[in-house]
C-alpha cells in the first residue's frame, strides 16, 4: 500500500509516517519510481507506534521495543531479552507515576472547582460562558 492509504488506515498523518522511518520505526519497501511502498502489517506497527508514544516513550526508546514486540497481537517475540522486561518494567513504573501526578492534579482542580461553585448557581454561570446546565465537577 503507499502512503497516503497507510495514513488513512491508521489515522497517523504522511508527515508522521515519514518521520517514523527517518527514526527507523517503520521501513518502506521503493517503486522503481521512489515511491513508498508498504504491506499490511504496516498498519499495526504504525498503530504500535502511536500507543507507545501516547504513553510517553520517546522515539529512541520505541525503535529499541519494537524489534521485540510482534506487530499483530502485541506481545514479546523471540528476541525479547532480560535487559528488554528492565526497561519495559521502568517504564511502566514512569507511566504509574504520571498516572498518579494527574490523578493527584485532577482532585486539586476538583477542589478548587467544588469551592469556586459554592457562590455561582452553575446554571448561571453556564449561561454566561454559554455553555447550558451543569457546570462543575465532570466524573
Amino acid at each position: 500500500m503507499r502512503i497516503g492509504e497507510l495514513a488513512r488506515r491508521s489515522g497517523v498523518s504522511e508527515r508522521s509516517l515519514r518521520y517514523y522511518e527517518a527514526q527507523g520505526l517503520l521501513r518502506a519497501e521503493r517503486t522503481p519510481g521512489g515511491q513508498r511502498e508498504y504491506g499490511e502489517w504496516a498498519v499495526d506497527r504504525v498503530i504500535r507506534i502511536q500507543t507507545l508514544y501516547a504513553a510517553g516513550l520517546h522515539s529512541r526508546k520505541i525503535a529499541e521495543l519494537l524489534p521485540c514486540i510482534r506487530d499483530t497481537d502485541g506481545r514479546a517475540n523471540e528476541r525479547a531479552t532480560p535487559v528488554l522486561l528492565v526497561n519495559l518494567t521502568a517504564e511502566r513504573e514512569r507511566i504509574d507515576t504520571m498516572i498518579t501526578d494527574l490523578l493527584r492534579s485532577r482532585d486539586v482542580l476538583d477542589e478548587v472547582i467544588d469551592t469556586a461553585s459554592e457562590g455561582v448557581p452553575s446554571e448561571q454561570a453556564g449561561r454566561e460562558l454559554g455553555l447550558g446546565a451543569g457546570l462543575g465537577r465532570r466524573g
